[in-house]
């Protein structure tokens, strides 16, 4: 008798487990995830807790069995593999065959019926077996050599000889003969009429079998049941034979392929990586390959002097100038100590430099009083050009995205980081120029490193005295709301609390649910403004919410950011944050102020101007998205309108309705602007009939009238809808790619969503070209003429700008014209200029 343990999974029941549990986990490119995820995580438990000797997986292949052909009905009810699902099934194999484990699986089979037919042979050679399943069908196997461990319920269940009796009453067996009765709803075998399981198992326990019992029909006490047995005998031996595993099937029972190895952590960590599973990465222990041949070259000043020209090319990484690395002429560099030789070269604009998120470095060298210039080639913004959906953008990712080369997690030595880099650089490169993408990358978005680089230098000022009276306001409208809410509620409660509240608004107040969640109904903000009109709590809470968030994120947050030394506010700008091309910011993240509500324009009056002599300017670009949307449809009434200058907004209205301007009323040109801005996000009549209360009928009209009116627009989106299902892709007017795989998704949300970004995206990220070209020939004549004028926000379509007065004849000009000018439209671009000491109160510009 062997001591091994031999342990079984049924991979197939998992899979669908693990893909029902756990969804909406996908990787940036749109490939889902969540059942190869919940099967590596149920593999790793198994390997963890029992640590087999002997180990295989097993799969369904196909739905058409035997058991279809002796009835036809059998798992009928069960709809087909969901393609999420079935897109994941090869994945999962991928997976088993990286950590070396024994795979089977049998056309015309089920997997139960492979892990019978294992068990037996184990069991022939004195194995024993624990099978890992939770489907009862299963427990028919169960021997005084052979378990069932049934994973889900708290820490799961083992089945041995005596648990299955405990928990049906009956031998393992006896569990056919049971099922035979009563019927599996799973696998759409009917059941006798009027015979539950406690029937079926108290028949079994008086007669033994179904084969016994139906030669003894007559002894049955209750006539019904007695009926039912008589009138349904054949159904009950053909449940059996459907039920009753096949453990004959011709497999052969390999002891050394069943053992299990060391997995191919190399072929682990290339999956992991591509369907980007960073929560299994970083357990494994990958050697990255020649790591121990990179060994950095001290240099003493004069030698670097002699080694640096005037010109030439630097690769560089690392976080302080103390752990500077470089790398020229094919060798990686460590300075000994701050080298003048290298200070000089850092800051010299023909020594190209070359490395690894650019911006933080020249940030770290500014601090130490160095300015890095000659800035060439950015390899994480080469990166997110040429991806721009993955959720970071660090070295390691970067190498296996475009090496293959497998690093672990965590911060580089910075040898081996020059060495990655300058292998990086050619792949980039030549990455850029098939997709077309090196012109964006070498005109815009390498050159933006630079502006924002000196704009986080630069900071914004804010007045803390104007912040700290705003507190104090906000504070005592809390207050007020709080005690509105507890009134109008009954009672006191924690208004922060999703639980408390959901108990609040639909068991005291009876409100109607208007969705859930997992957690139960939800209370986000959609659902409260559509509570609004029944009730007036919801409107209160939407208000309290708003007035506490704005609070803590901005009023009190922002003092406590104001550096010590500057006496200014240092944002930070991320240049790879978004899928359009967008900027976001950070610490703190100023394009989430709202400019619409009072408390929105309050806090924009607390950054103020750098100096007595000098003001705010703020140039925002007027309906550039509907500009755009004009260009690149090129509809002929949206260009005429926007080249007379008409009120673009009373204009679709007139359009629309059907009447002439001068006959627009304001609420009708309120409509036609939610129509005019809804278009480029994909406005549905849903939508627009919730926005304005209006039926759906009536919001259906009006999408319908604006197409009537703009046929260039509809034709637009159609093409662009066709194009991205064609080619995975969108395109801005500049090239900028954004990568839409879900399109052809039978799901019809998610499918429409990305249809929604392929309309989007080439409008919005072409404004993002465009004010990123701005930004940087504007930086770029600041610089040439030697100005003192500072940009130093981006928010949205607006460009904020701290002015000395004596330059605001110069600038003014200066800054409209690069706006305006700096990318050729169908239709004019326009600004809109604003001046003053803070950010709220301003003098239009004409």
């Amino acid at each position: 008798m062997s001591n091994k343990h031999l342990y079984l999974i049924d991979a197939t029941a998992f899979c669908y487990r693990a893909f029902y549990a756990l969804s909406g986990l996908a990787t940036s490119f749109g490939q889902p995830t969540n059942a190869v995820f919940g099967f590596i995580v149920m593999l790793n438990k198994v390997m963890k807790e029992h640590a087999p000797e002997l180990l295989g997986i097993c799969f369904d292949v196909s739905r058409e069995t035997f058991r279809q052909k002796k009835f036809a009905e059998y798992k009928i009810n069960r709809p087909p593999m969901p393609e999420g699902l079935s897109s994941q099934i090869p994945l999962i194999k991928e997976v088993v065959k990286a950590f070396g484990i024994a795979l089977f699986e049998r056309q015309g089979y089920e997997a139960d019926d492979i892990i019978a037919t294992l068990a037996r042979k184990a069991k022939a050679k004195g194995i024993a077996t624990t099978i890992i399943s939770s489907d009862k069908d299963i427990l028919q196997l169960v021997d005084e050599r052979t378990s069932v461990f049934s994973p889900y319920k708290d820490e799961g269940v083992m089945y041995d000889e005596k648990k299955v009796h405990e928990r049906f009453g009956v031998s393992p067996s006896r569990i056919s003969d049971v099922i035979a009765l009563m019927g599996d709803s799973v696998d759409n075998i009917p059941g006798i009429p009027g015979v539950g399981e406690k029937t079926a198992v108290g028949l079994i326990k008086t007669f033994g079998s179904v084969d016994s019992l139906l030669t003894q029909v007559e002894r049955i006490p209750q006539e019904r049941i007695r009926t039912a047995i008589r009138e349904n005998a054949d159904k009950i031996k053909l449940n059996k034979e459907l039920t009753v595993l096949d453990e004959a099937l011709d497999l052969t029972f390999d002891e050394r392929a069943l053992e299990v190895p060391e997995p191919d952590y190399q072929e682990l960590f290339r999956i992991y990586k591509r369907l980007e599973f960073k929560a299994f990465l970083k357990d494994l222990p990958v050697k990255e390959t020649g790591q121990d041949t990179v060994k950095p070259k001290l240099l003493s000043d004069e030698a670097i002097k002699g080694l640096l020209k005037e010109e030439g090319e630097l690769i560089l990484y690392g976080d302080t100038l103390k752990d500077l690395t470089f790398f020229a002429h094919a060798t990686a560099f460590q300075a000994d100590g701050i080298a003048a030789g290298l200070k000089t070269a850092l800051s010299n604009p023909a020594c190209r430099k070359t490395g690894y998120d650019l911006k933080r470095m020249k940030l770290v060298l500014a601090k130490e009083d160095i300015a890095l210039e000659g800035l060439e080639f950015d390899a994480m913004i080469a990166a997110y050009l040429l991806n721009p959906s993955k959720p970071e953008y660090t070295l390691n990712d970067t190498a296996w995205d475009f090496l293959g080369t497998p690093l672990p997690s965590g911060q580089l030595e910075g040898a081996r980081a020059v060495s990655v880099i300058a292998q990086l650089v050619q792949a980039l490169k030549a990455a850029l120029q098939e997709k077309s993408l090196a012109s964006l990358f070498t005109e815009i978005e390498m050159p933006l490193v630079d502006v924002l680089a000196h704009m986080e230098m630069t900071g914004i000022k804010v007045d803390p005295g104007v912040l700290k009276r705003i507190s104090g306001e906000l504070e005592k409208r809390l207050i007020e709301l709080n005690e509105a809410i507890y009134s109008l509620s009954g009672c006191q409660f924690n208004i922060n609390s999703p639980k408390q509240l959901r108990e609040v608004l639909f068991e005291k107040l009876k409100l109607p649910v208007v969705k859930r969640t997992k957690t139960g109904p939800s209370t986000d903000e959609e659902v409260l403004r559509s509570l609004a009109a029944k009730h007036k709590l919801p409107a209160l809470l939407l208000e309290y919410r708003q007035l506490m968030k704005l609070k803590t994120t901005y009023v009190d947050a922002l003092p406590n950011l104001i550096d010590s030394g500057t006496q200014r506010i240092h944002t930070s700008f991320n240049q790879t944050g978004t899928e359009t091309g967008r900027l976001s910011s950070s610490n703190p993240n100023l394009q989430n102020i709202p400019i619409k509500t009072g408390i929105g324009r309050s806090i924009r009056r607390s950054v103020v101007s750098f100096e007595k002599g000098t003001f705010l300017l703020s140039c925002d670009y007027s309906q550039i998205e509907l500009r755009i949307l004009a260009h690149i449809s090129r509809d002929a009434q949206l260009i005429d309108a926007f080249k007379k200058d008409e009120d673009i907004h009373k204009a679709t209205a007139a359009l629309i309705h059907g009447v002439k301007e001068g006959d627009v009323t304001e609420e009708m040109r309120t409509l036609a602007k939610r129509v005019n801005f809804g278009i480029v996000y994909g406005l549905t009549s849903f939508g627009l009939a919730r926005d304005l209360s209006i039926s759906f009928e009536e919001a259906q009209g009006f999408i319908d009238a604006y197409f009537a009116r703009y046929p260039g627009v509809k034709q637009y989106i159609d093409t662009q809808i066709a194009s991205a299902r064609k080619d995975g892709f969108v395109t801005t007017i500049l090239g900028r790619r954004r990568y839409v795989p879900e399109i052809t998704n039978k799901n019809p949300m998610i499918r429409q969503l990305a249809e929604r970004q392929a309309v989007n995206t080439p409008i919005q990220g072409s404004a993002s070209d465009l004010i990123k070209s701005a930004m940087v020939q504007i930086h770029r004549a600041i610089k040439e003429k030697g100005l003192q004028s500072a940009m130093i926000l981006q928010i949205h379509d607006e460009l904020l700008f701290d002015v000395p007065d004596e330059e605001a004849a110069a600038f003014i000009p200066l800054v409209k014209d690069k706006m305006e000018n700096v990318l050729r439209l169908e239709v004019p671009v326009k600004v809109d200029m604003k001046k003053g000491k803070n950010w709220a109160e301003m003098e239009e510009i004409r």
